[in-house]
């Protein structure tokens, strides 16, 4: 696989001379209890190469129908969609390992429209992994493609793409019934085989309780620090949003600065002060 470097003169991606080694599934399975495990997405090269030096993993998430194509849920999201995306977060990346969301319709049904539509994935992206939403369930599937070699990423808890059924994106787990349901889920994940379960959007102890029964990294997202890891959409982290879920932090203000420098390129465009002699071509004397 190509690696690639920043040349700081152009800002593009041009080829390393010495191989980088990529991280590995097995590596990340073996960091539970270790190390946290940073995971943010990605949908584009540009992201992905400033990313990737700071992350043990990238997830193409499907919501990158909502952050990259104002749709108003993942559900409308299509394996074309994740396909183009992940191919160029692979491209932009050379250290992290790359997963990629299984879109809904594409895994529910079988496991054998499971395995068709990751196999597809990985081998027009060049990714190590997918992931898949849903607990006992998607059991099947995710032991279907772990024994075919189809490394699957589970995700128990709040599960956007079910949101219709869930009735909202609030927290889950509240209720013993549920708390017992979630828990099941995410052990029947990891015992068909998960290397690692994103855990989203339940009530501390719910993820604590997880984190040591099973015997995957568990990722946190709004779930407890006490997990292997954690993951965020890298734009609600950047603040490109002014509405973020409350279990975001943001890390920085860039919708503001965006907006601030936008301002600027418009006030000297308007008084004609951009472009300067700088930035134009004089003719030759």
């Amino acid at each position: 696989m190509s690696t690639f470097t920043l040349d700081t003169a152009t800002s593009r991606a041009t080829p390393v001379s010495a191989p980088m080694k990529r991280l590995t599934v097995p590596a990340i399975r073996r960091r539970k209890g270790g190390t946290p495990l940073v995971m943010l997405t990605a949908y584009t090269v540009r992201t992905a190469q400033l990313l990737d030096p700071h992350c043990d993993l990238l997830l193409v998430g499907d919501s990158l129908g909502q952050v990259i194509y104002g749709l108003p849920s993942t559900v409308p999201v299509t394996l074309e969609m994740m396909a183009a995306h992940g191919a160029a977060v692979v491209r932009g990346s050379y250290h992290a390992v790359v997963v990629i969301d299984m879109p809904f319709g594409s895994y529910e049904q079988s496991p054998e429209q499971a395995f068709a539509s990751a196999s597809r994935l990985l081998k027009e992206t060049g990714a190590a992994g997918v992931k898949m939403e849903g607990g006992e369930a998607m059991a099947p599937q995710v032991r279907f493609l772990s024994e075919r070699g189809v490394p699957v990423m589970g995700h128990v808890g709040l599960t956007p793409q079910a949101v219709n059924m869930l009735g909202g994106y609030g927290a889950r787990g509240r209720s013993e019934a549920e708390a017992a349901k979630i828990g099941a889920d995410a052990r029947a994940v990891a015992d068909a085989g998960a290397f690692a379960i994103v855990v989203e959007g339940v009530v501390e102890p719910i993820a604590v309780e997880i984190t040591r029964a099973v015997d995957c990294p568990t990722i946190g997202i709004g779930a407890s620090a006490a997990c292997d890891g954690q993951v965020l959409v890298a734009e609600d982290m950047l603040g490109l949003f002014e509405r973020t879920p409350r279990f975001v932090k943001r890390f920085d203000d860039l919708a503001g600065r965006i907006s601030a420098a936008a301002e600027a390129y418009a006030a000297e465009v308007r008084d004609r002060s951009f472009p300067g002699p700088e930035q134009i071509y004089a003719s030759k004397a």
